[in-house]
């Protein structure tokens, strides 16, 4: 990875994209979004994450956050670790999963891949960090993350995605609750 992309500042403001392996739609079950937001809001509450903007979207998550303990680094990768064990569990105990098999085949295809890896391989290794610096440059990114499920086509105005903080910013009840930037 080049140095472009990674966390320079360890009490930044970050936008980090993150996506599942070969970009694969798992979150299009309503079990899947809620561990994740569960664990997102967990991360909130346990382990210092400020969460100002987000959007969880079939493929890939954006975020827009600060680490309070000055890690932003080692609070993705625990996230991303935790929730690629219970999401691939998870998968694995679906009833309903028509593509059960297949998901857990490309997890393991994936993960064969690279050698850190002992099982399945969820996420994408990559984060993308980038600083954010400027009340414009906070603005243009919370504009872009409200603004995917608009331009994907799935609804019409931002606040309608349900995995969104359009909701919030629209003095609605968000699934997941953020921090005032």
């Amino acid at each position: 990875m080049s140095r472009k992309y990674k966390f320079h500042n360890p009490d930044g403001i970050y936008f980090v994209s993150f996506a599942t392996v070969y970009w694969v739609d798992v979150f299009v079950r309503e079990e899947y979004l809620i561990l994740l937001s569960e664990s997102l809001s967990y991360c909130r509450l346990q382990k210092g994450l400020e969460l100002f903007a987000y959007c969880i979207l079939p493929s890939h998550v954006h975020l827009l956050f600060r680490d309070k303990n000055s890690n932003p680094s080692k609070l993705i990768k625990e996230l991303k670790t935790y929730t690629s064990k219970k999401l691939q569990a998870l998968i694995a105990q679906h009833p309903q999963e028509s593509r059960k098999e297949w998901l857990l085949w490309v997890f393991k295809q994936a993960g064969r891949k690279n050698s850190n890896v002992t099982s399945g391989h969820f996420w994408q290794q990559n984060n993308k960090p980038i600083e954010v610096w400027s009340n414009k440059v906070i603005q243009q990114k919370i504009d872009y993350i409200h603004s995917n499920p608009v331009k994907s086509g799935f609804v019409a105005e931002p606040q309608h995605w349900k995995y969104s903080s359009a909701k919030n910013f629209a003095n609605e009840i968000g699934v997941i609750e953020i921090d005032i930037i």
